[in-house]
């Protein structure tokens, strides 16, 4: 017998937007139905937003979720960046705020921004601390997701298993997810427009390389939750150029933001990015190169997972096509015509925004889940929840 986590999951994907449909689809009684739904009308995560179709007598109310019922808090953090923003459950922005910060001044400067920044966000849209269902933060580094603490991340001395759950916690008594940051940003350009995409690859290249992959609609993460560092891949192990991760030659310190920047006597990605609009010929010399670079690793990836879209995210897609151009021609050029017939290679849509809605969602589909609504209904109602829970098993 479904719970009414499980109807909820079936109404979230539109497969049953009507009880009646609920009722045929799932097999179970008008009774049985009428009570899932009305528990999860009454607890705010669905409502009725109209009438469908009728097929003879009165036409059915369809049922919807309720997405402004409860509210979600998120942080995007990068090297350079903070933003952070207010969403609703389907995760559009009701309020934003952004600042350039150095995520290298530690968590205690950064998460202390945060805090006060969420704290913001909710008096602009006249809103509590009681109406946040769930936090999300993503962040330049590999995490381990069972804890929400940084395993280990190159751009961020002193952040390596530091308590960021628990800090969060002392002011929001509710789920805290903390993600990779390209992770998030892959999520957040397949949710936004790519959802008819079985597989995404993005690329994120700012002050360093980050790749996010989406399967199936969900984050790949690998075994030790390292998928995605291709830009630690060594192409020259004898150029002298160190990476931050202590090698040589990799693809970062050959192609990233930074190691261009540097090559153009520059201090940062945005800066190139500067040069390139301005129409500096070596800016735009070195950027191509840069993205070739990049392109040899990714027609690997390409002949690998064979996606239907790789996305350029970070400071260098805002060069418009000069990096793109460079990964473009060695991806084609390397990997099977077969293997790139279909594939779309693109600027992120998102822009700067990408990491937001990729940790709205990733927030947003944990307090939805099945096992969360579940949950929260036996919360709210205890008798009534242990019973449904014990005549369900």
């Amino acid at each position: 017998m479904l719970t009414a986590g499980q109807v909820l999951q079936l109404i979230r994907d539109g497969s049953c937007p009507t009880r009646r449909e609920l009722i045929e689809f799932t097999g179970l009684s008008r009774s049985t139905i009428t009570d899932r739904v009305d528990r999860l009308i009454e607890a705010g995560f669905i409502h009725e937003s109209g009438v469908g179709t009728s097929g003879g007598g009165r036409p059915p109310s369809v049922l919807d979720i309720d997405a402004t019922s409860r509210l979600v808090l998120v942080a995007d953090l990068g090297a350079g960046h903070a933003r952070v923003a207010l969403t609703d459950l389907a995760a559009r922005p009701m309020a934003e705020e952004h600042t350039e910060m150095r995520i290298e001044l530690g968590p205690d400067a950064v998460l202390s921004w945060v805090r006060e920044a969420f704290e913001r966000l909710l008096d602009r849209a006249g809103r509590t601390a009681e109406q946040v269902c769930g936090i999300g933060l993503d962040l330049p580094g590999s995490l381990d997701h069972g804890t929400g603490r940084v395993i280990r991340s190159f751009l961020m001395p002193g952040w390596d298993d530091h308590p960021i759950r628990e800090l969060l916690r002392e002011r929001f008594d509710v789920p805290i997810l903390v993600e990779n940051d390209a992770n998030a940003m892959a999520l957040g350009e397949w949710w936004s427009c790519w959802r008819s995409c079985e597989s995404l690859i993005l690329v994120k290249v700012s002050t360093g390389i980050g790749t996010g992959i989406v399967l199936g609609g969900r984050v790949y993460r690998g075994v030790e939750e390292a998928a995605g560092n291709i830009g630690h891949v060594r192409l020259h192990e004898t150029d002298d150029r160190v990476c931050t991760c202590g090698s040589r030659g990799c693809v970062a310190s050959l192609a990233s933001g930074s190691a261009i920047a540097a090559d153009l006597g520059q201090s940062s990605s945005r800066d190139v990015v500067r040069l390139v609009h301005a129409g500096d010929p070596a800016a735009i010399a070195r950027t191509q190169e840069g993205g070739r670079t990049l392109g040899v690793v990714l027609a690997t990836a390409v002949s690998l997972l064979n996606p239907g879209v790789l996305v350029l995210a970070g400071d260098m897609a805002a060069t418009g096509e000069h990096y793109l151009t460079g990964i473009r021609e060695s991806v084609y050029r390397r990997s099977l015509p077969y293997t790139t017939r279909n594939l779309e290679i693109v600027p992120s849509s998102l822009g700067e925004r990408a990491g937001i809605v990729g940790t709205a969602v990733t927030v947003m589909e944990h307090v939805l889940s099945p096992t969360a609504v579940d949950a929260a209904l036996a919360e709210l109602t205890p008798s009534r929840g242990r019973a449904r829970t014990g005549a369900a098993g």
